[in-house]
């Protein structure tokens, strides 16, 4: 008997999410005639890779169309409940044995010849590695949004203005005193100061939020919205927050929360048809469980290491010496696939961080 998993139409799902966001990221851009034109050509380009991902599934191979990279371990700040710190995957030092340029140029390459449409560079601070940023670049049938904390915006005006398909999104906790409070003094400041310039030079950006019990008021309301808007930010992704620090557990949303997120972002995005907004995870019981582990996307760590997700540092394969689609066939990928635990209940926004010591026993087996 097939299980609720099984059942449920994973490729025609994800198929049509991803139309919904390209339709919806041609919408945000509509004004912006360099930005229009060149997310017109993405979606051509999508539709395309749509096709490809098609043709893999009735072969029997699913490929998800999101990609996570984490192409660096190291980072500037130190944010309060960082969940890469927490878990050891970030670091003041350039981390050893990271992948080169030209290595994460193949990944790139062969997520484009694969149809990943979708590739979210984060790290540590992606924009670090401008070595790898550049050959991002190259790769216009590919949208990156870089997922950065701001701090090195302003080095990369001229090369985001010539590259749209490099999307920055800037991570924010809502106002001035939660941002500063978690992120650091001052860098609200920092944060404005950066979306102004962008928006200025017409250079579509997005903002990353930790939803979190106490900002969970505060980052949906209309009134912040208003201020990203304005400010010229076309996409908003609402991460939940993870509890990788003892002690913090009371800070990640519940069931309770997520139903009034659903409410919320439903109506924000009629309120504001400008901007796209996601969810992450989002309601996983409406979709069979959990994305990861390549049912619509996977993780690839600073050293090559395929994860199931950035908030589940595990693998036993690495794109190193392995193309994606192996990687993708990775003994704990099946085994998390085929075991049911994608699927469990849990508390926070994440299943397998909740359930670690089950994935540690696999990872094991």
């Amino acid at each position: 008997m097939k299980t609720e998993s099984e059942k449920f139409d994973l490729q025609s799902y994800m198929t049509k999410g991803v139309e919904r966001v390209v339709t919806d990221a041609v919408k945000a851009t509509l004004k912006n005639p360099r930005e229009s034109a060149f997310m017109l050509k993405f979606a051509a380009a999508s539709k395309a890779a749509s096709k490809k991902r098609k043709l893999s599934e009735d072969s029997g191979e699913h490929i998800p169309p999101f990609l996570i990279a984490s192409i660096t371990s190291s980072c500037n700040l130190h944010c309060a409940g960082c969940y890469s710190r927490g878990i050891d995957s970030c670091c003041d030092e350039k981390p050893r044995d990271q992948l080169n340029a030209q290595e994460w140029n193949k990944v790139f390459l062969e997520a484009e010849d694969i149809g990943i449409s979708f590739i979210f560079l984060a790290g540590g601070e992606p924009l670090i590695r401008r070595d790898v940023i550049e050959q991002a670049a190259a790769h216009p049938k590919i949208l990156f949004p870089i997922i950065t904390n701001g701090t090195l915006l302003d080095k990369y005006i001229d090369t985001l203005d010539k590259n749209r398909n490099l999307v920055p999104v800037i991570s924010i906790e809502g106002g001035r005193a939660k941002t500063d409070a978690r992120r650091g003094e001052g860098m609200y400041k920092v944060i404005e100061d950066r979306m102004d310039i962008l928006n200025e030079k017409g250079i579509a950006f997005g903002a990353s939020i930790t939803v979190t019990k106490e900002n969970l008021n505060e980052v949906y309301s209309e009134d912040f919205l208003k201020n990203l808007s304005g400010r010229g930010c076309k996409l908003v992704i609402f991460i939940e927050y993870v509890p990788v620090e003892k002690g913090t557990e009371n800070l990640a949303p519940t069931d309770t929360e997520r139903e009034l997120m659903e409410k919320l972002i439903l109506d924000r995005r009629q309120k504001f048809e400008n901007m796209l907004m996601i969810e992450f995870p989002g309601s996983e019981k409406n979709y069979g469980g959990c994305f990861a582990a390549g049912r619509g996307f996977f993780h690839i760590n600073s050293r090559g290491g395929a994860e199931p997700c950035p908030f589940s540092p595990y693998s036993d394969v690495n794109v190193r010496n392995m193309t994606l689609k192996e990687a993708m066939k990775s003994p704990l990928f099946i085994a998390l696939k085929s075991g049911g635990i994608l699927a469990d209940d849990h508390d926070g926004g994440c299943v397998l961080y909740q359930k670690r010591e089950q994935v540690e026993k696999l990872l094991k087996s």
